[in-house]
């Protein structure tokens, strides 16, 4: 049963890699547990919806302060 270990393992670190929280992990691994793989995949989406929202948020403020350098170097 060493591979079952591994494979829950590993989804469990991926999502300890992936920034997720105790909260989401806990469910992800519920619901993958019981076959709930639907369930899963909705909170991924989820959670992939915030990382990409946060990135997005950075790419925001990254672009306003490369115009702020662009506007002192050309002033």
């Amino acid at each position: 049963m060493a591979e079952a270990n591994d494979f829950y393992g590993s989804i469990y670190q991926n999502l300890i890699d992936a920034g997720c929280n105790k909260e989401t992990t806990e469910k992800c691994m519920s619901c993958i547990g019981e076959k709930k793989v639907p369930e899963a995949l909705k909170i991924l989406a989820r959670h992939r919806d915030s990382l990409l929202g946060s990135l997005h948020r950075e790419q925001k403020r990254i672009d306003c302060l490369d115009f702020l350098v662009y506007r002192l170097k050309n002033s």
